[in-house]
């Protein structure tokens, strides 16, 4: 089913089977009816009460009389109604009218054919301004990740929390904030141009890139993965890569989670334990979504050759992609990577990435020397890999004791009882004498 696809007549189907049905449609069609919505009323909490609303109509209405052939103009014929309404109480119907012209002509309600060229002139430039205005930096890092999810994906308030492990009023209080400091903040819903474009396309691609880790490698919970996230998070990518389709950085970002999303069945056992990089079956790695992050990562560079930040992870991710075996990685490769990266963007999380693959290149020496200088660095002083990353080159070099307590450090940082239980066996196998053969 696609979002302009048709839908036979439901008249015959069970109640339960037309839910459905309306559930698979709006999880398709409410981004762009709130999106399109938005363009009218110029306001976002406004447009998702006007498209839940639509919902509403069609929960009452599509069990009896069945779901329409176009379901997407029918919910949009509804919202716009409803919007007419809300610009009449403000008394501002004439200049809205005005503006919009003969969108809001239609026919019987339902029907509203006329609506089909109307959406598709318009849907995609509206789209991308709902993405810049959900993620728009006036929000915190929270609000920005619960707001896109519930427009963008639309997700409900308690599915956003059970995916982030938090309550569903905590969930639902970030997102009322939210649009009403949109509101307050007189965020025009526009996708930004000239300098302005840059910082809000980063604080995009940060979101989204937010909304993958977590699904990705979760910080806390009994799960290693939350593949609903990165699911969602490869769907708004790929979407961002339609609308803004000259812009390098949003293909390496859609390259990256391609290619880190290819090994999602490889990283976790029969029991839903993690397995690390070098102890993963390739044979399980998904090759489609590889060739689509390699296609993604030849685009970004075709684009501008001097790469950013999320294409050079991309080509990190694509060294490993490319090896058959572990033996074949070309770690040197990606010690140079991450070199540049480091340049790029100064971070300590980049250097212990670094030392990892120094150490892979060149011994455990070379990787713990560049570890023994983040130590002390305040910015890692919580960060559970930094006393993993130390274990595993100590447990190389025969340290095992000094490795074991790194291991137990660790387990006691993590948030995430899978990974505790890992770390925890490992500084087992370090008390027992024997080194651990996983890297972090």
């Amino acid at each position: 089913m696609t979002a302009s696809g048709a839908f036979p007549d439901a008249s015959s189907e069970e109640p339960s089977d037309t839910h459905r049905a309306i559930d698979a449609v709006w999880r398709i069609e409410s981004p762009r009816l709130i999106a399109g919505l938005a363009r009218i009323v110029r306001d976002v909490g406004v447009a998702e009460e006007l498209a839940q609303d639509a919902l509403v109509a069609a929960l009452e209405q599509w069990p009896r009389e069945g779901v329409p052939r176009n379901p997407g103009a029918w919910l949009m014929a509804i919202s716009k109604r409803r919007a007419i309404d809300v610009i009449r109480r403000q008394q501002r119907l004439e200049r809205k009218i005005e503006e919009i012209g003969h969108e809001f002509e239609t026919g019987p309600e339902g029907a509203a054919p006329e609506f089909d060229a109307v959406l598709d002139d318009t849907i995609e430039d509206d789209l991308l301004r709902l993405i810049f205005t959900a993620c728009h930096p006036v929000l915190s890092t929270e609000a920005r990740v619960a707001l896109t999810l519930r427009l963008l994906g639309g997700l409900t308030t308690d599915e956003i929390a059970h995916a982030f492990l938090v309550p569903e009023s905590t969930v639902a209080q970030r997102i009322v904030r939210a649009k009403r400091t949109l509101t307050q903040a007189g965020v025009p819903f526009e996708v930004p141009q000239g300098d302005d474009r840059a910082a809000r396309l980063s604080s995009v691609l940060e979101v989204i890139y937010l909304v993958f880790n977590e699904g990705y490698s979760a910080t806390a919970g009994d799960d290693w993965m939350r593949p609903a996230l990165c699911e969602e998070a490869l769907r708004l990518g790929r979407i961002l890569a339609e609308l803004a389709a000259d812009e390098p950085e949003v293909h390496g970002l859609t390259a990256l989670m391609e290619i880190q999303a290819s090994r999602s069945a490889a990283r976790t056992g029969p029991a839903g334990e993690p397995v690390l990089l070098l102890g993963q079956d390739r044979s399980r790695w998904d090759q489609l979504l590889i060739h689509r992050g390699l296609a993604a990562l030849e685009r970004a560079e075709t684009l501008d050759a001097s790469m950013g930040p999320y294409a050079l992870q991309a080509a990190i991710a694509a060294c490993h992609a490319r090896a058959r075996t572990p033996e074949e990685t070309d770690w040197a490769r990606i010690a140079a990577l991450y070199e540049e990266l480091a340049d790029l963007v100064p971070s300590p999380v980049v250097e212990l990435n670094r030392a990892v693959a120094l150490a892979m290149a060149f011994g455990p020496s070379a990787g713990l020397a560049l570890v023994d200088t983040l130590t002390s660095e305040p910015s890692l002083k919580g960060y559970h890999l930094l006393p993993s990353v130390r274990g595993d080159f100590l447990a190389k070099l025969g340290r095992l004791e000094e490795a074991g307590q790194e291991f137990q450090h660790a387990a006691s940082l993590t948030r995430n009882e899978r990974e505790r239980t890992l770390l925890l066996e490992r500084a087992a196998a370090c008390a027992r004498g024997s080194s651990p053969s996983q890297m972090p």
